[in-house]
């Protein structure tokens, strides 16, 4: 009884407040209430206004001023707002805050409202919907994504997965088990993801991501529901002749973006004219770890281009070509005859460095054709779009002549795909002048003899505008006043100045209009109808130039199939040319890519790090060789700083620049096919997800040998130093034997560490090396060689590191002394299968008991400090000592342990 009274007060309150609006602010609640969860810029004249809630969040995002606006016999409201040509700067703010803004225009001329000008919201612009430049990254995607998981017997375990790129067209559509979800996520790195509010528990799974989430209602989540959006749109009877007919959950995913997008476009959305079915498996499999370790369109440090793959790679003289060597990068393939293609390509251009350089040339005129054609097909394009649009389908009749008699197939079949597409080149280059204004309201887009009518306006208010200009001159001599002048403003249209100097010299027909403080307006019937006809004219003028634009631009959007096509050739032509162009400039070589699983990289050199050294600084090169029949699991050890991961890191990169289908930083390579690199370089905590250091590194592990496949290829960095030396030392023995024994995760593997007592495991096990990189000792300071050469380290260097560091003399010293003692110990493992597991507990149980006797002897403990002696400060140190557990300490912990011990002998 309470809640429906509490409800009935409510909706009283709410009908008292709406009686004491404005009949502005009424219109204003009624378009909010349709977009409740989007700020709404609402068009007032010149500004857009926003209210309430809205204009608290805009005031404190853009630093703009809070004010309040009357509501009639309402409490007045929050008020903030910015001039409508402020648009395109404010804009960026709210939507890289996360927010969803719908843009409210008015839809008539005020001059010509009889009570409040109509309104609407004519778009909503999001994180992953936008046509706008300055939202808009131009060689990066800008991806919309929806997800839907199964949730019945048939398709549990598994999710859709849709992404659609609303200023280029691009949509695709897939399925993938449920826990792979994450790491498409990642390949595709959409601005924004769409998902059923009813599947929360799957949201949250997914962890913290740089989209923004969106949910929806699950009705939009329907699987009829979004069959029917889709057939509606491309106007079929099914999806089946897009090969997607079969993709149940991924049509319902599919169908809610559409939906989504469409809501938020007012269903302009006509260049959207296929879907394609993304082939997962045509493409190696990157998890998130890799593309991170790896850093391949974003850096570990910053998340920033920086240091990346991208950027020594992407000469690229296109936004789509650049848009295109990202995905590539994220996206390597799997198929020989597609990577011969490309490759092909790539050494075509590389080899006629002429060709390559017109080539270039010619693309540099090349504007972002994608985004063109999709702005003409919704009705965004400018003018200066259009002339942009000619001028960049102007270069390909040049593209095609400079390639149409190449010897190279793939070059040769892209030339011959391109379409002229002269028809609408000859279309705009007749109708726009050659540099037409911004916008279309500011008028002179056309060049005369184009329309008939048009042109005969336009000497009409010509004309006008010469009669006034010679009306001025007789009226002044008419009346001897030689300061008059015929002005005009939007107010009282056109006048006669007289200064009261001279307004004793005013005619008798002249009509005062308006008093200023030193002179006088006035009109004359004579004026007033000249006005009249001038001011028609340039009405009509603006009327007809807007319908004449629009016919254009509707006719060149029927082109916009070919104009795509176009598009994704010529960025093709631009990523060979910008890879060969970086295989000259860097002197990489043609890699030979088989189906085999030997691996042979002859001197090969870190694309990144070669080109960021000092100057004078040489890359010093290195070899591997990896052959799951001989020589599969290297084990690296080295001290720190010595580039024992940079050879991991080299490694995958030309793997996998090798399946992008470029050249690669090597003097020879001979790449067996992988369907996935792992990489396990470095960890940190993860203290949002409550993962400690350890814990991210054994979940990293898992996930390597729970899908690592024989013809995968696994990188694997210091695995264990995020705990205790001999649990740590325990797991990367156990996990090289795991990885060697068991036939089903047999990949070729690179294992640096730090651990020189798994250079044992080379005689133990036949396909197993120990490799080093070498170092050199000169008077007291070592030498990083960089050279990997074959053998065991048996010295980590790590003291000599921390002397490097700037570590106090004294604690280099007592760190020696200790080492010393522990290096007496001696580590007993036993072969696997001889009882006791030689990794895990055999090697942590053993030399855990063999230090525990040792720090247990009393004699031992004194001989570390005071030579054997006993005396006071000794037996202090010795119940200190008593109190630690040096197999559960971390590094820093010891240093810091070690620290509180000196200060003990110095006190």
């Amino acid at each position: 009884m309470a809640s429906r009274s509490s409800t009935s007060k409510a909706s009283a309150q709410k009908k008292a407040r709406n009686k004491g609006k404005t009949p502005l602010m009424r219109q204003y609640y009624k378009i909010k209430a349709r977009h409740p969860n989007a700020v709404l810029l609402f068009r007032m004249g010149d500004f857009y206004e926003t209210f309430d809630e809205d204009a608290e969040r805009v005031s404190r995002l853009l630093g703009i001023t809070l004010t309040t606006r009357n509501n009639g016999k309402s409490d007045d409201v929050p008020l903030a707002g910015f001039p409508h040509h402020a648009l395109d700067s404010h804009l960026p703010k709210l939507i890289q805050a996360g927010l969803r803004v719908a843009i409210c225009e008015q839809l008539e001329d005020a001059k010509y409202a009889k009570k409040v000008v109509k309104r609407d919201v004519v778009e909503v612009v999001t994180p992953g919907v936008s046509f706008h430049d300055q939202l808009l990254t131009p060689k990066r995607a800008n991806y919309l994504a929806a997800v839907c998981w199964g949730t019945d017997r048939t398709t549990k375990g598994q999710a859709g997965i849709a992404f659609i790129d609303a200023s280029t067209g691009e949509f695709s559509v897939t399925e993938v088990p449920a826990g792979r979800v994450e790491e498409l996520m990642q390949t595709i790195a959409p601005a924004e993801l769409l998902v059923d509010k009813q599947q929360r528990d799957h949201v949250q799974a997914l962890g913290y991501q740089e989209y923004v989430l969106t949910p929806q209602e699950d009705w939009v989540f329907g699987y009829d529901f979004a069959y029917e959006t889709l057939l509606r749109h491309f106007e079929t009877h099914s999806l089946k002749g897009f090969g997607v007919e079969d993709l149940h959950l991924g049509l319902i995913a599919a169908g809610a973006a559409l939906y989504y997008l469409g809501e938020t476009q007012k269903g302009k959305l006509p260049h959207i004219r296929r879907i394609q079915r993304y082939q997962s498996d045509a493409f190696m499999v990157l998890d998130p770890q890799t593309k991170r370790n790896l850093e391949l369109v974003a850096s570990m440090q910053h998340g920033g281009q920086e240091g990346t793959l991208v950027q020594i790679l992407d000469e690229t003289l296109t936004a789509m070509g650049g848009r295109m060597l990202r995905k590539w990068l994220v996206r390597p393939l799997r198929t020989i005859s597609t990577i011969e293609k490309r490759l092909d390509a790539v050494e075509a251009l590389h080899a006629s460095p002429r060709l390559r350089d017109h080539l270039r040339e010619e693309l540099g005129e090349v504007g972002d054709l994608e985004r063109l054609a999709a702005k003409v097909a919704t009705g965004r394009a400018t003018p200066r779009d259009m002339i942009h649009l000619k001028l960049t389908l102007k270069q390909v009749p040049k593209v095609k002549t400079l390639l149409k008699d190449d010897d190279c197939d793939t070059l040769r079949s892209l030339s011959d795909k391109l379409t002229l597409c002269a028809d609408v080149v000859d279309r705009i280059e007749k109708a726009l002048v050659d540099e037409p204004p911004a916008k279309i309201t500011e008028g002179g887009l056309f060049r005369d003899g184009y329309n008939d009518e048009l042109d005969e306006l336009r000497e009409v208010a010509a004309s006008g505008k010469d009669w006034v200009a010679n009306m001025q001159q007789q009226e002044a001599e008419r009346t001897d006043i030689p300061s008059l002048k015929v002005g005009f403003n939007k107010v009282f249209g056109y006048y006669i100045e007289i200064t009261n100097t001279h307004k004793d010299k005013v005619p008798e027909d002249y009509i005062r209009k308006q008093t200023l403080v030193n002179s006088e307006r006035y009109i004359t019937p004579e004026l007033k109808e000249y006005e009249e006809k001038i001011l028609t004219a340039e009405e009509k003028i603006a009327s007809l130039e807007q319908q004449l634009f629009d016919e254009l631009r509707m006719a060149v959007g029927e082109h916009v199939t070919d104009m795509q096509l176009n598009a994704s050739l010529l960025a093709m032509l631009d990523c060979f040319a910008s890879l060969a162009y970086v295989a000259e400039r860097h002197d990489y070589v043609r890699p030979e890519v088989h189906e085999g699983t030997e691996l042979v990289i002859e001197d090969g050199r870190h694309p990144v790090v070669e080109q960021t050294l000092p100057a004078g600084e040489p890359f010093i090169p290195n070899s591997v060789h990896l052959d799951p029949d001989e020589e599969q699991i290297l084990v690296i050890t080295g001290p720190n700083m010595a580039g024992k991961s940079v050879v991991l890191r080299q490694t995958g990169l030309t793997v996998l620049l090798a399946q992008v289908g470029s050249f690669v930083p090597a003097k020879q390579a001979r790449i067996g096919l992988a369907d996935r690199i792992f990489t396990r370089v470095g960890a940190s905590d993860n203290l949002a997800a409550g993962e400690s250091t350890f814990l991210v590194e054994m979940n990293e592990a898992a996930n390597i040998l729970n899908n690592a496949t024989p013809q995968s290829l696994i990188l694997l960095d210091e695995v264990g130093r995020g705990t205790s030396t001999f649990d740590g030392l325990s797991i990367a023995w156990s996990l090289i034997e795991y990885l060697h024994e068991t036939p089903r995760v047999a990949a070729r593997t690179l294992f640096a560490t730090h651990y020189h007592e798994l250079n044992d495991l080379a005689s133990r096990y036949p396909r197993v090396r120990n490799y080093r990189i070498q170092v050199q000792e000169h008077e007291g300071k070592v030498i990083f060689l960089r050279k990997l050469i074959p053998g065991g380290a048996d010295h980590s260097y790590g003291i000599e590191v921390a002397k490097m560091a700037g570590l106090p003399e004294p604690v280099i010293q007592r760190a020696r002394s200790i080492l010393r003692q522990l290096e007496s110990q001696h580590l007993v493992v036993e072969h696997a299968g001889d009882g006791e597991p030689s990794g895990g507990d055999g090697i942590a149980a053993k030399s855990a008991q063999a230090a525990v006797s040792q720090l247990d002897d009393a004699d031992f403990q004194m001989s570390l400090f005071q030579g054997g002696k006993p005396d006071p400060v000794a037996e202090e140190l010795k119940a200190a000592l008593d109190g630690i557990d040096p197999n559960r300490m971390t590094p820093i912990e010891a240093l810091m342990k070690l620290a509180e011990l000196k200060q003990l002998l110095e006190d």
